[in-house]
Formats: C-alpha cells, sequence, structure tokens
C-alpha cells in the first residue's frame, strides 16, 4: 500500500513545482517543522473528539444558556399512532400526492382531511426546536471565535500578515510554526466533524451548498498543508472565521428573541462578510495565489487545483452574499430582517393550514351551506336597503310638488 501510495498519489509534479524534488525540501530538526501527509491522520480521530465535546457542551452549557436568555419552543401537536402512515412517511413520501392521499384513506380507514392533517402534524412533529437551532448555533459560535482569536494572535506578527509576496518567499522549503501546525489540525478536524454530523444538524435552504463548502474546506485544507501552501492557507482560515462568528451569535440572538440586538448585529456580519469573502478574499488572497505565486515558481498541478477550491469557495460567497443582500434590503425597507434567507427547509410551520380536500364531501357541503347563508344575509340587507331609500324617496314627493 505504502509503494501503491508512493508511485501514485505522492508523485513529485501533484505537489511540487517543477525540478523540485522530496529530498530537496527535507528540513533538518533545528530548521523546524516541516508540514507532513501523515500530520492529517490525527485530524480523524480528533473530529470525533469534537463531537463528543459538542455533546457534551450543548447539555452543560448550551441549553441552560438558552432558558436563561430566553429560547422559547413552539408547542407542536403529536400525530396519532397509525402504522401504515408512518411507514410511508418513513419510506416514501412525507408529502403525498393527492393520488396518494386518496389511497392511504382506503387502506386506513380515515378521511382525506385527517391524512392531510396527520402529515402536517407529522412534518411539524420533524422539524427542529429553537433549543436545538440555538445549541447548534452557540457551539459553531464558541469555536469560531475561538480560532478567529488564535489565529489573529499567531499572525499579526508574521510578514506574509501584511505583505503577501512573503507567502511564496522561499517556497516550498518553508517551515511551519508550532502554532499554525495546530491551526491547521484543529480546523480540519472541525470541518470533519461538521461534516460528519451534518445529517442530523439543522437543514437548511442551502444544505447542499453547505455540504459542497466543507468538502471543499477540508480538501483546500489537506492539499494545502501537504503542498506547503500553509501561509496562504492561514490567510485564508483567518478571513472565513472572521465573519463566521458573528453570523452565529446573530442566530443566538435571533432564536431567544431580542429582536434589535440580532438587527443590529446582523447589519456588522453583512458588512464585515461583504468586505472580506468579496473583497479581501479575492482581491488579496485569491490574487496571490493566482498572479503573485508566478514570480517565484511555475505553474503545476498543485497550482490548478488549489486555485480550483479557491474559486469554488468564492462561487460559494457570491451565492451566499446574494441572500445576505436580500436579507438586507428587507431590513432596509421593511424595518427588520423578517426571516433567514438560509432558514431551515420546514422552518415555516403549517400547522394552520387547511388543505383542500378535493373528496371530502362534508367540508364541501359545509363550506357551501356557508356560502348561501352568506349570500341570502346578503341578498335581504340589499332588499331592505332598496325599500328603505324607496321610503324615504316617497316622504320627500309630497315637498317637491
Amino acid at each position: 500500500m505504502e509503494a501503491l501510495l508512493n508511485e501514485w498519489l505522492w508523485q513529485e509534479e501533484y505537489w511540487l513545482p517543477p525540478g523540485i524534488s522530496w529530498q530537496d525540501i527535507e528540513m533538518k530538526e533545528d530548521e523546524g517543522r516541516f508540514p507532513l501527509p501523515r500530520d492529517l491522520i490525527y485530524t480523524l480521530p480528533l473530529a470525533f473528539t469534537f463531537i463528543a465535546l459538542r455533546y457534551v457542551f450543548e447539555r452543560l452549557i448550551a441549553v441552560p444558556l438558552s432558558k436563561h436568555l430566553g429560547v422559547k419552543d413552539r408547542i407542536r401537536i403529536r400525530a396519532a399512532s397509525l402504522p401504515k402512515l408512518e411507514t410511508f412517511y418513513k419510506q416514501k413520501n412525507r408529502q403525498p400526492s393527492q393520488i396518494e392521499v386518496v389511497s392511504l384513506g382506503k387502506q386506513c380507514g380515515v378521511s382525506q382531511r385527517n391524512i392531510q392533517t396527520w402529515f402536517r402534524h407529522r412534518r411539524n412533529q420533524d422539524r427542529p426546536s429553537n433549543t436545538k437551532k440555538f445549541c447548534e448555533a452557540s457551539w459553531r459560535f464558541v469555536f469560531y471565535l475561538v480560532s478567529f482569536t488564535a489565529g489573529l494572535g499567531s499572525l499579526i506578527n508574521t510578514p506574509w500578515f501584511w505583505d503577501h509576496r512573503e507567502c511564496w518567499r522561499g517556497y516550498p522549503k518553508q517551515p511551519v510554526a508550532e502554532a499554525h501546525y495546530w491551526y491547521y489540525i484543529l480546523e480540519m478536524g472541525f470541518y470533519l466533524s461538521l461534516l460528519l454530523s451534518v445529517s442530523v444538524d439543522v437543514k437548511r435552504k442551502d444544505f447542499k451548498e453547505q455540504v459542497i463548502h466543507h468538502i471543499a474546506t477540508i480538501f483546500l485544507i489537506g492539499f494545502s498543508y501537504c503542498a506547503n501552501y500553509v501561509r496562504v492557507g492561514t490567510l485564508v482560515m483567518l478571513v472565513h472565521d472572521s465573519s463566521d462568528f458573528l453570523l452565529e451569535s446573530a442566530k443566538m440572538l435571533h432564536y431567544a428573541g431580542w429582536t434589535r440586538t440580532c438587527d443590529s448585529l446582523f447589519v456588522v456580519f453583512s458588512l464585515v462578510f461583504l468586505v472580506t469573502r468579496l473583497v479581501v478574499f479575492p482581491g488579496r488572497v485569491v490574487h496571490t495565489t493566482l498572479v503573485v505565486s508566478l514570480e517565484f515558481f511555475q505553474p503545476f498541478f498543485g497550482y490548478y487545483f488549489f486555485n480550483a477550491l479557491l474559486l469554488v469557495l468564492q462561487a460559494l460567497h457570491i451565492f451566499w452574499a446574494y441572500l445576505i443582500l436580500r436579507m438586507v434590503y428587507k431590513f432596509v425597507f421593511l424595518g427588520k430582517v423578517e426571516r433567514d434567507e438560509r432558514s431551515d427547509e420546514s422552518e415555516v410551520d403549517d400547522e394552520e393550514e387547511e388543505p383542500e380536500g378535493e373528496g371530502d364531501e362534508c367540508s364541501w357541503e359545509q363550506r357551501k351551506g356557508t356560502i348561501n347563508s352568506k349570500l341570502a344575509s346578503l341578498a335581504n340587507n340589499c332588499v331592505l336597503n332598496n325599500l328603505t331609500n324607496q321610503r324615504n324617496i316617497n316622504s320627500r314627493l309630497p315637498k317637491a310638488r
């Protein structure tokens, strides 16, 4: 297996610029740490550690904090126990068509309206509570805040933080500081944990984009570490963490019902996101990897692959910026942010919706009777008004004569 990896995966033309071999970048112990692919093996157990820490954090810290801040969960009606409908719900479709409703009604001996009501209550039953969404947001907030603070503290005194040409000076033989090594390992372990738990987290409208983002981020971190793109990689992670903790804190306040504070914080997040993701990221980070790096080495596979992943992230930034600008528009012209454009797929409760039962004769007769009574009342009012007007006219005729 090792020979196969060395022959196919670790070929020098994939990872290193032309004319440079693995022997050329070997470093002695006194020269510092050099990134090795085997270091990334530790990120997998670290991901499971993050999942365990999250479980403890949510129950010991996040849940009590949600109660203290006043997070309230909606009381939902539980669907009745009907095994046939439960099997259909889990295995086939959560929103059956009219034909399926008719068929299920015949199988269970229940009216079509009751079938539709059961599915509506069952969908509401599976919707995540505000407490669950608050716990998820608070966990991400804590990590992004700590990651951004630690990353900024480790990078602010480095030369490549101010001059991006320093990202490539001496490449690829660049030692990695201990702080940047842990910055990489912890970030990759965290995103692995997000990818592993994506099936149980709150699913939002941009669920597919989130999965693509996590996968692209993991490949980006892993490849940049193996190819020793660590200097520019730390800048990429810092740019992303700078706005992420603001978004998660705004979500926490939203679930707690702190509307004014949430709206104000959302405006701050929008400004930071638009500046960092649409100005700083493409103007400085992507520019230095696409253009400035060519002053120091000739393009190779790693150059194209790394920049392709950065462009995927930039495309996602544009997509999210569009959603954010829509919310800013609502905030400016409507006075408040009515609902998160990235809200969960089933965020809008439909318990109050009354579906039209095409075959429900009883409900149709009731509606027809109601309509007839209203029409009769309207007709009576019209007749009375006409008689009153006629009486008034007759009373004025003698005076006119």
